[in-house]
């Protein structure tokens, strides 16, 4: 029998809408959804290699326990009552010492977080986390500072965008298709595409301007931009008049911010950076600043993020075809939104472990910061935690200093994976869950917003086929073992379906037709001059942050030139491939196949030096001495000379996974002592902050 089913990807986190086709009972082929324009029947590597990854042996198949050391690999197989019952029993022993403040979640993020987020709060504790600490913790806070809501509050108008400017966001290889194609059709109209970074990455090649900026002076390239801004009065008077405070004080500390100045900063011409301006004016308001993805970069790319936001706003590009536009929810199409099962349980009065919120005022509590929580665990302050449930998250591949980390773990009583492939944090881990793939389970509904809000499904394709779990299962399960079952009345995901959409006018199968229910007919834009809602105290842009202000923080940091490495020593730059997901797809055997191992980028004059040419092993060794490995070089004019690059997520260790088993280098493992270092003002970890030697093998 052949069927096909509307869905959601889960092969990254962009999600986006696919097509599966299904016979017999098997995935034969996935493409991106026809229904959704964006996608066209397009999909990426990663999303054609979901087949793979469904099919794949090496992924975990059954629950384990450890039974020796933590990270040693031995494992018995357990049958899922067992270790139910065996964390169930670990949890109840830790609240009942500790309380239920001892237990905290982490998960990769994303829109399918009700269920786990709601086990959480019913247990009683305030301690979720998710992986922001090491990506957009810092835009997320900048955004806060000047419009009193977060990074989601703007979306990216690319399909009328005039010029777009990008600090390092490698658009066209971080494969969000739709975003994508969109980004290529702005070229062929005649748009243009800044583009700043450290190395020539794909985006780079298809740009229309390409800075290589001196590593860390992203923070003084937009000041130079704002003062020629300001000093020369390119900005929109109209809309900067109506909706912004603090224009004096910027104006004010801007003055020795020259494009002569940033010119020695950055590397890059004062000519050009006035040309550039010029050039960005004269498209505005359909102008992009895009404040950045990645920004756990350096100790003050807060600033870089919160200025590049302030360029937006000088242009008048909030609101404006082509610029930024508030991400409209069901209820400014008159629509009701989906019921939250976190709503009908009481809200922990614990205050959060990490001290996001209280002790650290200047970062929200939301998903908090996985740095403290660390911190936290090796000081028992403000309280011990002794439970840690990790979901769909691998925190010693994706945060500095994977040894450091597992000192904190090792303080703990009990740690819980919950995974669909062998993370690095799950080889440490006590237990093992197999969470089913996206392709064998069905997820909470979520809301899309954007200009046009909807309703979208995950549905699953097939049944598991192997003994692993829909991820709703294994969380109604302990939550019904550890007597807060009553919250979780529903009996399957339907059942779950079904009080999502009470009393919004949709129903299951509206959505089921095309994976998505458009809550709106036609783009919903506010009048940019009258109807715009800012969060501030004052409800307009605050240049001049009153949040800031209350925590201590300056709104205008004077800059820091950044420390040059010495002879020998570069810092140690990561990004992703178009191939592979962070960590999570290296032992894919299609991935695999196409990109089984990174190399590392040395600029061309500074490898000479060295003695090394294109193809020779080279060895790289952490600032500390502590950890070195061997990696292929390449030789290229195409990186800064302060700079050498690697690929995120190679150098795996664990041997189940052959594929990706010592592979390439793992740039996490150079990162030691980053675990704190962090900026004081965003939140993120500095995980550029990294410097190496190189020599050759």
């Amino acid at each position: 029998m052949k069927k096909e089913v509307f869905s959601i990807c889960g092969m990254c986190t962009v999600r986006c809408s696919i097509k599966v086709e299904v016979e017999d009972g098997v995935v034969k082929w996935i493409e991106g959804s026809p229904s959704d324009p964006g996608m066209a029947g397009r999909l990426c590597a990663k999303g054609s290699a979901g087949i793979a990854m469904l099919y794949d042996y090496e992924r975990p198949q059954h629950p384990m326990i450890r039974e020796g050391k933590r990270g040693e690999g031995k494992w018995r197989k357990a049958s899922w009552d067992e270790a139910l019952d065996y964390i169930t029993d670990k949890l109840k022993a830790i609240i009942d010492e500790h309380g239920p403040r001892a237990v905290a979640l982490s998960d990769r993020g994303g829109p399918f977080r009700e269920l786990h987020r709601s086990f959480l709060r019913a247990l009683g504790s305030p301690n979720y986390m998710n992986h922001d600490a090491t990506c957009a913790r810092n835009t997320q806070h900048a955004a806060i500072s000047l419009f009193g809501g977060g990074r989601k509050t703007f979306n990216y108008d690319y399909s009328r965008c005039k010029h777009l400017v990008l600090y390092g966001r490698n658009v066209l290889e971080s494969m969000r298709v739709k975003n994508a194609n969109t980004i290529i059709d702005l070229l062929e109209r005649g748009g243009k595409i800044t583009y700043i970074d450290v190395r020539a990455a794909g985006t780079a090649m298809k740009a229309t301007r390409f800075w290589m900026i001196r590593p860390g002076t992203d923070y003084a390239l937009n000041l130079g931009i704002i003062h020629t801004v300001l000093k020369e009065r390119l900005y929109d008077k109209k809309f900067v008049d109506r909706w912004v405070s603090g224009l004096k004080e910027l104006e004010d500390f801007i003055k020795p911010y020259t494009a002569e100045w940033a010119s020695q900063e950055t590397g890059i011409p004062a000519s050009e950076i006035v040309e550039f301006t010029h050039e960005v004016a004269e498209s505005a308001p359909a102008v992009i600043f895009h404040p950045g993805w990645l920004t756990a970069r350096y100790k003050d790319s807060f600033y870089a993020s919160r200025t590049a936001y302030i360029l937006n706003v000088l242009m008048g590009s909030l609101e404006a075809p082509g610029g930024l536009f508030f991400q409209k929810g069901p209820g400014d199409a008159g629509r009701k939104g989906l019921n939250s099962l976190m709503d009908t349980i009481p809200k922990p009065e614990e205050k959060r472990v990490d001290g996001c919120g209280w002790k650290h005022k200047q970062f929200e509590a939301g998903p908090g910061l996985m740095h403290l929580f660390y911190k936290a665990i090796l000081e028992e302050d403000p309280y011990p935690v002794k439970g840690y449930l990790v979901f769909r998250h691998d925190p010693l591949l994706s945060l500095p200093d994977p040894e450091a980390q597992k000192k904190a773990l090792d303080k703990l009583d009990l740690v819980v994976a919950i995974d669909a492939n062998y993370s690095e944090t799950a080889w440490y881990a006590d237990v093992l869950l197999p969470s089913a793939t996206y392709l064998e389970k069905s997820s909470v509904l979520c809301t899309g917003k954007g200009l046009k809000p909807s309703f979208r499904m995950r549905e699953k394709a097939i049944e598991p086929h192997t003994n692993a779990k829909a991820d709703w299962w294994i969380f109604k399960s302990l939550a019904e073992r550890l007597g807060v079952g009553e919250y979780f009345k529903f009996d399957d995901v339907e059942d779950f379906w079904e009080f999502q959409l009470e009393g919004t006018g949709v129903t299951v199968e509206d959505i089921k037709k095309k994976g998505s229910f458009s809550l709106a007919d036609k783009p919903i834009w506010w009048d940019r001059m009258n109807d715009l809602k800012f969060k501030t105290p004052s409800g307009k842009i605050e240049l001049v942050s009153s949040h800031l202000t209350d925590c201590g923080l300056e709104s205008f940091k004077p800059y820091e030139r950044p420390e040059k490495p010495r002879e020998g020593t570069f810092r140690l730059a990561f990004g992703r491939s178009p191939v592979h997901t962070h960590g999570r797809t290296m032992n894919n055997p299609y991935l695999h196949e196409i990109l089984p191992t990174n190399t590392l980028w040395i600029n061309t004059a500074e490898a000479g030096k060295l003695g090394i040419k294109d193809k020779d092993q080279v060895k790289v060794t952490s600032a500390d001495g502590s950890h070195s490995g061997t990696i292929q070089a390449m030789v290229t004019d195409f990186i800064h000379p302060e700079t050498v690059f690697m690929i995120h997520g190679f150098g795996r260790k664990i041997p189940w996974q052959t594929r990706g088993y010592n592979r390439g280098l793992g740039d996490y493992r150079f990162e030691t002592g980053l675990l704190d270092v962090y900026d004081q003002a965003g939140g993120a970890i500095a995980l550029l902050e990294c410097v190496v030697s190189v020599e050759p093998a």
